[in-house]
C-alpha cells in the first residue's frame, strides 16, 4: 500500500490554547523545522527527533505555508501561470519536512504521547487545510489561469497541473457559496478527528491482544516462528512463552500452522474483532459517524453519494464502473470457494476430525491440501526466501529494467529513526548520476502499523530542484532471535517486491511539478503489483533464491510446483478482498441513515452471497483504507482495477522476444508507466505502452478463473 501526503488529504485529532501554542513555537529551537542538512542534498534528521518538537513545529509550519499563500493572493499582476501556478507549487517546504517526521511518529514509532499529540493537532491541520482550499482569492487566481488554459493551452505539463490543481480546488468545494464553505470546513474538520480516533483505536486492539502460548502449545508451528514468538514474549516480559501478536503478519503463519483448533480460533477472533469489542476502542460508532459527515459534504456540491464525487476523476470515472469489474469477477471467485472448501473438509474428514471447516480452519486445511493436491509445502519453501537475499533480488531487478545501482549508505552517515533501518544509495548504472536513497524499515514492533507500505521522505521535480528522491519501504516481518535468518512466505516475498514497485515509482519520477507526482488511486497500485511478477522470473530464481543454510538454488522440481499452484487457493483470496472492495463501495452508495455498521456489513455480505467460511479481508472496524483517511476510501476496488492492467501488461513481457528483461519493453515500461507519474492520463499513459487497452481476460486466466467470452480476443 502506498502512503502519501497532500494537503486536502491531511487528516489527523483536539483543540488545544492557541496563545500558548504561539509562545511555545517562539521560544523553542526546534529541528523539526530545520533545513535538512549533511549529504545527499539534506537529509531528514531522525536521529534528533522529539514528540514535544512535533506540536509547535507543525503549527509554525503551517502559519508559513499560509503566508506563502497570501504572497501570491496579494500580487496585484493579472493572474498567469508562472505568477500564481508557480509559487503556489514552490510553496509548502517547510511543512513537507515536519510532515515526515509526523508520518515515522505516526506509523513507524507511535506512542501514547504522540497520539496525544495527532488528537490536539487534527482540528488544527484540518482548519489549516481549509484555509487553502477555501480561499476564495487563491481559487480565483487559479480559475483565471485555467480559464485562460481552456482558451489558450498551456505546453503539455503545464496544462495538465493547471487541469489538475483546479478539478482539486473545484472537488473541495471552492466554488461554494460562504455559509456553505464555512460547512465544508467544520466538516473535515470533524472528519478529521474521527479519522486520527478510528486508526488510534485500531493501534490500541492490536496492541492490546495478545496470546502467549506455553511449550505444549505450540504443535504445528515451524521452528523459525516459534523462535521468533519466543524473542517477542521475552521483549514483552514474558520470558518463557511464545508471543501471538494481534498483526496479520504475525496472526497469519498461526493460523496456516498450528495444530491447536481452539487457539486458531481466539487468534482469528482477536484479529478480526480488532475494533469490534464493545469497548472504549469499538469503531462501529465512528464509522456511522464518518459515513453521514462524508454524505453531508459531497451533497453540499451536488452529488448523490460520495463515490460518485470520489470517483469522477478516477479511471472508473464512477461507482458503477467499478461494480461492473467486480461484479464481472466476484461468482468466479465463489464458485472456486466452493471448490475449496470442498477439497479442505474431504482432508479433514480423512483425518477423522468431526468439524465443518470453520474460518479459523481455512488457512490450516488450505496448506495440507496444497501439500497433498501439488505436493508444496509453504514451509519448505520458506527456506529458500531469505530477507536478505530477497533485497538482493529487488536491487538486481531494479538494475535490469530501470539501470539503477543499489549501494549501502556509510554506516551512521544518515541518520535514522530506528537501530532497525537500513539505508543504500541508489544511482545510476552507467553514469553513476545520483538518483537517490532507499530507506527499509522491515520488522514488526510496538507502535509501529500494521502491513506493508511505501512513503517518500523528498519526491522528485524539477521545479525543486531536481533533488535526490528520499524513498522508504516499511514491512512488519517478524523479528527473528538473534543470529537466525529472516525466512519469509511466498505471499510476503511478493509484497515485498509489490512495496518496492512503489519505491520504484518515486525514484524513476521524472516531472516538472510537484502536483505531477500525485496519483490516480485505481492506477498507482498498477505500478508495484506488476513488480510482483519479477519475483518468479528465473534470473531472480537463479541468484538469489538459494537455500539459507546450504547456499543451494531452489530446485527446478520446487519452482515447478510453485508454478503450477500459482492459482492454488484464488477463491479465498479474492474473496476476501472483493468482499471489502465490495463493502468499500456499498457503504458509499447507500443512505447513511440507515446504515449500522455490524448489521449492514452481515445483511450485505450475505445478499451477495459470502460465504460462511471467509471473512472480509478488512472488517469494517478496523478497515483502516477507508475510514482512517480518505486515500481509499471508495478506492480498495483500485487493487483489482490495477490487476487488471498488471495481468495485461505482464502478458506483454511473457510474449516479447526478451521476456521479463525484453530491452525494448523495459524502456516502454521506464518511459510511460513509471516516470511520468501522474504528468500524463494513465489510460493514455497504457495504451502508449501496450499499443491498446487493458483487457480483463488475462486477469482471469492468471486467478484460473473462466475467461468470459466477450472478453476473449
Amino acid at each position: 500500500m502506498i502512503k502519501s501526503l497532500g494537503i486536502f488529504a491531511l487528516v489527523v485529532g483536539f483543540q488545544a490554547n492557541s496563545q500558548e501554542q504561539n509562545e511555545e513555537t517562539k521560544t523553542m529551537d526546534n529541528i523539526l523545522l530545520a533545513e535538512w542538512s549533511g549529504p545527499y542534498a539534506g537529509v531528514p534528521a531522525f536521529d534528533e527527533m522529539k514528540v514535544k518538537l512535533v506540536k509547535p513545529a507543525m503549527l509554525k509550519a503551517m502559519d508559513a505555508h499560509l503566508a506563502e499563500i497570501d504572497k501570491i493572493t496579494q500580487n496585484t499582476e493579472p493572474a498567469t501561470f508562472k505568477n500564481t501556478i508557480v509559487p503556489f507549487e514552490d510553496s509548502g517546504d517547510l511543512l513537507g519536512r515536519v510532515f515526515t517526521y509526523y508520518g515515522i511518529f505516526s506509523s513507524n514509532i507511535s506512542s501514547p504521547e504522540f497520539r496525544d499529540v495527532q488528537r490536539e493537532l487534527s482540528p488544527e491541520i484540518s482548519e489549516y487545510s481549509s484555509k487553502i482550499s477555501q480561499n476564495k482569492a487563491l481559487f480565483e487566481r487559479i480559475k483565471t489561469v485555467y480559464e485562460n488554459s481552456q482558451e489558450n493551452p498551456l505546453p503539455a505539463p503545464e496544462q495538465r497541473v493547471i487541469d489538475l490543481i483546479y478539478e482539486e480546488f473545484a472537488m473541495e468545494g471552492a466554488n461554494l457559496n460562504k455559509e456553505d464553505k464555512e460547512r465544508y470546513a467544520e466538516i473535515n474538520k470533524e472528519l478529521s478527528e474521527l479519522y486520527t480516533k478510528f486508526s488510534n483505536n485500531v493501534l490500541a486492539e492490536e496492541e492490546n491482544y495478545i496470546v502467549y502460548l506455553t511449550e505444549d502449545q505450540l504443535s504445528g508451528l515451524p521452528e523459525s516462528y516459534v523462535k521468533a514468538a519466543a524473542s517477542t514474549a521475552e521483549a514483552n516480559g514474558e520470558t518463557g512463552k511464545y508471543a501471538v501478536t494481534n498483526t496479520r503478519s504475525s496472526m497469519d503463519p498461526f493460523l496456516t500452522y498450528s495444530d491447536e483448533r481452539e487457539l486458531r480460533e481466539k487468534v482469528w477472533r482477536n484479529y478480526y474483532s480488532r475494533g469490534d469489542n464493545d469497548d472504549e476502542f469499538d469503531n462501529n460508532e465512528v464509522i456511522k459517524k464518518i459515513l453521514k459527515l462524508r454524505d453531508e459534504r459531497v451533497e453540499l456540491l451536488g452529488y448523490d453519494n460520495f463515490a460518485q464525487w470520489r470517483l469522477q476523476n478516477r479511471m472508473a470515472k464512477n461507482p458503477e464502473n467499478a461494480m461492473e469489474l467486480m461484479e464481472a469477477v466476484w461468482p468466479a471467485a465463489l464458485a472456486r470457494v466452493e471448490e475449496e472448501v470442498k477439497d479442505m473438509q474431504a482432508v479433514a474428514d480423512s483425518e477423522g476430525t468431526d468439524i465443518s471447516i470453520e474460518p479459523w480452519d481455512y488457512r490450516y486445511y488450505a496448506e495440507k491440501v496444497r501439500k497433498e493436491k501439488y505436493d508444496l509445502d509453504s514451509e519448505e519453501v520458506k527456506q529458500y526466501l531469505e530477507l536478505g537475499n530477497l533485497t538482493q533480488a529487488l536491487f538486481f531487478t531494479a538494475g535490469e529494467l530501470f539501470n539503477f545501482d543499489f549501494k549501502p549508505v556509510v554506516e551512521g552517515s544518515v541518520p535514522v529513526f530506528h537501530e532497525d533501518v537500513k539505508v543504500w544509495e541508489v544511482n545510476d548504472k552507467d553514469s553513476g548520476e545520483l538518483i537517490g536513497l532507499w530507506y527499509l524499515d522491515p520488522f514488526a514492533r510496538q507502535g509501529k502499523r500494521s502491513g506493508a507500505w511505501a512513503t517518500t521522505y523528498r519526491s522528485y521535480s524539477e521545479l525543486k530542484g531536481a533533488k535526490p528522491v528520499l524513498a522508504s519501504n516499511n514491512s512488519n516481518f517478524i523479528k527473528p532471535a538473534p543470529g537466525e535468518p529472516v525466512l519469509v512466505s511466498w505471499d510476503d516475498a511478493e509484497t515485498f517486491f509489490h512495496e518496492f514497485g512503489h519505491a520504484l515509482h518515486f525514484l524513476a519520477a521524472d516531472i516538472k511539478y510537484p502536483t505531477l507526482n500525485s496519483g490516480v488511486r485505481d492506477y498507482t497500485e498498477f505500478q508495484s503489483q506488476l513488480l510482483e511478477r519479477w519475483l518468479s522470473t528465473d534470473k531472480v530464481i537463479n541468484r538469489y533464491l538459494k537455500h539459507h543454510e546450504t547456499g543451494e538454488v531452489i530446485p527446478d522440481e520446487l519452482v515447478a510446483k510453485i508454478k503450477k499452484a500459482a492459482t492454488f487457493n484464488q477463491g479465498f483470496a479474492t474473496t476476501e478482498f472483493l468482499a471489502s472492495a465490495l463493502m468499500d463501495m456499498k457503504y458509499h452508495t447507500t443512505n447513511p441513515d440507515k446504515i449500522e455498521p455490524r448489521k449492514f456489513e452481515k445483511e450485505t455480505l450475505d445478499a451477495l452471497g459470502m460465504p460462511d467460511e471467509i471473512v472480509m479481508r478488512h472488517r469494517s472496524p478496523h478497515f483502516g483504507h477507508v475510514f482512517s483517511g480518505e486515500g481509499y476510501a471508495t478506492g480498495y476496488y483500485g487493487y483489482l482495477w490495477a490487476d487488471v492492467l498488471t495481468s495485461d501488461a505482464s502478458e506483454a513481457f511473457t510474449k516479447s522476444p526478451g521476456g521479463f528483461y525484453d530491452a525494448n519493453l523495459a524502456e516502454k515500461l521506464v518511459k510511460y508507466l513509471f516516470a511520468p507519474r501522474n504528468a500524463m492520463d494513465p489510460a493514455e499513459a497504457y495504451r502508449k505502452f501496450r499499443g491498446r487497452d487493458a483487457k480483463i481476460d488475462a486477469l482471469m486466466r492468471d486467478r484460473g478463473f473462466p475467461v468470459p467470452e466477450d472478453a476473449e480476443e
